[in-house]
């Protein structure tokens, strides 16, 4: 290389712009393959000028690099011969093959002064049957300082042929189009043709027309071609000392601009995924709430019933003091205990059952409901998955790790809070509340029950209380009436005492399960809402970095352009 003070200064700015890009990404936990190739990229100004001869294994690449060395360097076949790269340079020992660090890649000596200064590197074919073929090709591609892209006269400019053209454009590589087997085009009318066939197809994907050479190497392997001649005094020129340097400064910030590009692209994608995560995020909030509405609705709507149920016991209890506190009735009046009896029989009747089966139809909704607001969680989580661009970035994995979590807690919460655990917890501190309501009350007797003993101490005040001291003598024309009344007024008391125990006690636990679900919700999410606004910050910071980079880039890119 050609190291004037002007190229050295280059040389410098530029390693530092591809050292500060490594670091870039690294600092972004960018995929490895990324930064591989900004360190190969750095590593590629230390190495030779790579000329790398790329095309279908059916395009003749062997034989036209022996023709193009004037030796038969490489073995020739109508099948695909090379299954490796091979990296041709000049050496004493002819045929000597030097193994590398990559298995799939051979480093062959050949005493030809043609390659001074030079590797010229053989590829598998970019269609070959083989698919690992295809594979080390594009992985070498990046390494490129400039491209030989042959195609065949026979089939000139296939599809494979144009998406792999499309990659060299996408790093930035120099390309010279090469048509091999020109000589099966009988007329210059045919030549023109295919000429333009593959200049149009190249100017499509390249978006400018590079060189094309129409050759056949089978007939400068036999006493010359015209074309050929064409394009050894192209190479020539391609290869002087300073455009060879302007070519390899180039192919490094090509590569740059490739991977700058990816990472822009994956901060934009991760970006675009935060937004729409916290929009998610926001309407799982809202939806938590609407959930909370509707399931306080539904409780009106069940405290409703349950009220019911209490007037059609106060009915039964009306109709019974009613029946009972008259004169007709006095031998029944004076034996109190047949009296409540009576009273439990046909007043109470079977409330505390139709209670109980109503707190569990309470219950089971509740449970159906909560059960169903979790499953829509761990639902976003599956669609939140990672696509695209942000895959296999370091942000995919954390953001991943996190979401985990959420799914964990939606997990823990369907699988642990089960019909019968609610049902459990919403008893026992009913019981409890329920047992301060009636006082004395025993555990454990279930909410029914419990009911059935409040109610009880209702019966107890209408024939014990009410009904105390009363004897035949003492029963006066005016007695019994008030006492009927008092039976009346203290029913209505203890009913609606009863009502609004019970609706406190149920809407206080009602209150207090869906609290204990917002909190496990909140504690699930919020480890991911730090995350996103953490990311944000790391995102708009990255934004700012890569313009520095890119600008850094394209004066070098300016720079370099002008040396040729």
């Amino acid at each position: 290389m050609l190291v004037t003070a002007a190229v050295q200064d280059l040389l410098s700015r530029e390693r530092a712009l591809l050292a500060d890009l490594q670091a870039f990404l690294e600092t972004q936990g960018a995929p490895p393959e990324a930064v591989e190739y900004a360190r190969g990229a750095a590593r590629a100004l230390d190495e030779s000028f790579l000329l790398v001869v790329v095309g279908e294994f059916n395009a003749g690449k062997s034989s036209f690099v022996n023709a193009l060395l004037g030796a038969a360097v490489l073995p020739e076949g109508v099948t695909p011969t090379t299954d490796r790269i091979y990296v041709l340079v000049h050496g004493d020992r002819p045929g000597e093959m030097e193994p590398t660090r990559d298995p799939f890649v051979s480093r062959l000596t050949y005493p030809l002064p043609s390659l001074e200064g030079v590797a010229l590197v053989d590829t598998p074919g970019t269609n070959a049957i083989i698919r690992q073929h295809q594979a080390l090709t594009e992985g070498f591609l990046p390494r490129a300082d400039l491209v030989l892209f042959l195609t065949s006269a026979d089939r000139p400019f296939t599809e494979s042929e144009r998406q792999f053209l499309s990659l060299a454009a996408r790093w930035g590589r120099s390309v010279v189009l090469v048509v091999n087997k020109a000589d099966l085009l009988e007329t210059p009318e045919q030549r023109e043709q295919v000429r333009q066939f593959v200049e149009a197809g190249a100017r499509g994907v390249l978006g400018l027309t590079p060189p094309v050479f129409l050759i056949s190497a089978r007939a400068e392997q036999r006493g010359g071609d015209e074309g050929f001649r064409a394009l050894r005094d192209a190479l020539r020129s391609r290869l002087s000392e300073t455009e060879r340097t302007r070519l390899k400064l180039q192919s490094p910030l090509g590569t740059a601009a490739e991977i700058l590009g990816g990472e822009e692209a994956r901060a934009e994608a991760a970006r675009k995924t935060l937004t729409e995560d916290l929009a998610i995020l926001r309407d799982l909030e809202a939806q938590r709430e609407r959930h909370r509405e509707t399931m306080l609705g539904e409780l009106d709507g069940q405290l409703n019933r349950l009220g019911r149920l209490l007037g059609e016991f106060e009915v039964r209890a009306d109709r019974f003091i009613d029946d009972k506190l008259r004169f007709s009735n006095l031998r029944g009046l004076v034996n109190s205990r047949e009296l409540e009896e009576s009273f439990r029989r046909e007043a109470v009747a079977d409330l505390p059952e139709a209670i109980d089966r109503q707190f569990g139809t309470m219950i089971d909704r509740f449970v159906e409901a909560n059960l169903h607001f979790w499953e829509d969680v761990q639902a976003f989580l599956i669609r939140r998955q990672p696509q695209g661009e942000v895959a296999r970035t370091r942000f995919s994995y954390d953001r991943g790790a996190l979401l985990e979590g959420i799914a964990g807690s939606a997990r823990q919460h369907l699988e642990t809070t089960t019909e019968q655990e609610l049902a459990r917890q919403l008893s026992r501190d009913a019981e409890d509340a329920l047992k301060g309501a009636v006082g004395g009350l025993a555990g454990g007797i279930g909410l029914g029950a419990g009911i059935g003993a409040l109610v009880g101490a209702s019966a107890l005040d209408f024939t014990g209380g009410i009904l105390a001291g009363l004897t035949l003598g003492s029963l006066g024309l005016f007695v019994l009436p008030n006492k009927r009344l008092q039976a009346h007024r203290q029913l209505r008391q203890k009913v609606e005492g009863l009502r609004e125990a019970l609706g406190q006690i149920i809407r206080r636990e009602y209150e207090r399960e869906q609290e204990r679900a917002d909190a496990r919700l909140r504690d699930a999410i919020s480890p991911y809402t730090r995350f996103t606004a953490q990311e944000q910050t790391r995102l708009e910071a990255a934004r700012t970095r890569a313009a520095e980079l890119r600008t850094r880039l394209e004066a070098l890119r300016t720079e370099v352009k002008a040396l040729g």
